[in-house]
C-alpha cells in the first residue's frame, strides 16, 4: 500500500504555525501508518480509521480556536477557503458511499452464511454462492470507479500555491488540505480491500489460495502473503463448489471464513461510522465559522 497510495505533499509553505502543530502531529502519525502498512487487511484498515478519527478530534479543537476562526472568517469567499469547503463536502460524500457499501456487503455475507446453514443440497448452495458472486462483482466494479475518482481528485486538489497568503492563513489552509488528502488515501485503502487487488494474476492467486486451503492452511493467517478476509471467503466458496457441499470439512471452512468476514466488515463499518460523524461535525464547524 505504501507505494500505491502514497500521500503527496502539499505542504507549501513549509513553516508551521503554533496553532497547527497538534494537527500536524496527528497527520504525521497517519503518514507513518500509510508509509509502513503493506496490507489491505481489515486490521490495517481499522488502524487507519482509528488514526483518522483521532485526527478529526484534534481538528475539532483546532477549529474551535478563536485565532483559527478569525482567520478563516476574515478570508471567507476567497478561493483557498472555498476549495477546502468543497473538499470537505466531497470526502463526506465518499465516506458515506463507502459506509453504505460496507453495509451492503455485510447484508450479503450474512444472507449467504444463513443460506449455507440451511443448505438443501448442492444446487441450493450453488445458487446462493452465485448470487453472492454476482453482488461482489458489481460491488468491485463500483469500488474501482470510486478509486479512480479519488485518484483524480487527489491529482487536482490543493495544487495552487499558498505563497501569496499571510503566514497564519497559509498554515491553516495547508493543514486543512493535508487532512482532505489523507482522507483520500485512507478511503483508497478501504476500497482496495473490497476490490481484492493483487500483484499476482487471478489464476495464479486462486491456485495458491486453493492449495493452502487444501492443505488445511488458512491464507488469512499467513502474514507473508497479502490475502485479506474477502479473498479467504472467495477461496473457501470456490473450494466448496469444486468439491461439493457434502464435505463437512470444506463447509466448516466456509463457515469460518464467512464469520471472519462478517466480523471484519462490522469492524470497518463501525470505524467508518465514527469517522463519518466526526466529518459531519467538522463540516458544521466550518460552515458556522464562514457564517460568522
Amino acid at each position: 500500500m505504501a507505494s500505491k497510495y502514497h500521500v503527496r505533499s502539499i505542504s507549501l509553505p513549509s513553516r508551521s504555525h503554533p496553532s497547527t502543530i497538534s494537527v500536524e502531529e496527528e497527520l504525521s502519525k497517519l503518514k507513518n501508518w500509510e508509509g509502513t502498512s503493506t496490507s489491505t487487511s481489515s486490521e490495517s484498515i481499522d488502524t487507519g480509521l482509528s488514526l483518522l478519527e483521532d485526527l478529526y478530534i484534534c481538528l475539532d479543537d483546532f477549529l474551535n480556536m478563536a485565532a483559527t476562526q478569525q482567520v478563516i472568517s476574515h478570508h471567507r469567499g476567497e478561493k483557498c477557503v472555498e476549495e477546502v469547503l468543497d473538499g470537505s463536502v466531497r470526502i463526506l460524500d465518499i465516506c458515506g458511499v463507502t459506509r453504505d457499501t460496507m453495509l451492503q456487503i455485510k447484508e450479503n455475507v450474512e444472507a449467504l452464511h444463513s443460506a449455507l446453514r440451511r443448505r438443501k443440497g448442492d444446487s441450493s448452495v450453488e445458487r446462493s454462492v452465485a448470487e453472492y458472486k454476482f453482488f461482489t462483482k458489481k460491488m468491485k466494479k463500483n469500488a474501482n470507479k470510486l478509486i479512480t475518482s479519488l485518484k483524480q481528485m487527489d491529482s487536482k486538489f490543493g495544487v495552487s500555491p499558498l505563497l501569496d497568503l499571510d503566514h497564519h492563513l497559509a498554515a491553516v489552509i495547508r493543514v486543512l488540505r493535508e487532512v482532505i488528502v489523507m482522507n483520500l488515501s485512507v478511503f483508497q485503502l478501504v476500497l482496495s480491500f473490497l476490490t481484492v487487488s493483487s500483484s499476482k494474476s487471478k489464476a495464479t492467486k486462486w491456485l495458491l489460495v486453493a492449495k493452502w486451503m487444501h492443505k488445511g492452511v488458512m491464507p488469512c493467517e499467513d502474514n507473508s502473503e497479502n490475502v485479506n478476509e474477502l479473498q479467504c471467503v472467495e477461496a473457501a466458496l470456490n473450494t466448496l463448489l469444486n468439491e461439493g457441499s457434502n464435505g463437512s470439512e470444506k463447509l466448516q471452512a466456509a463457515h469460518e471464513r464467512l464469520e471472519a468476514m462478517e466480523n471484519a466488515i462490522e469492524s470497518v463499518e463501525n470505524g467508518l461510522e465514527r469517522v463519518y460523524r466526526r466529518m459531519i461535525k467538522t463540516r458544521a464547524s466550518l460552515l458556522n465559522i464562514i457564517s460568522q
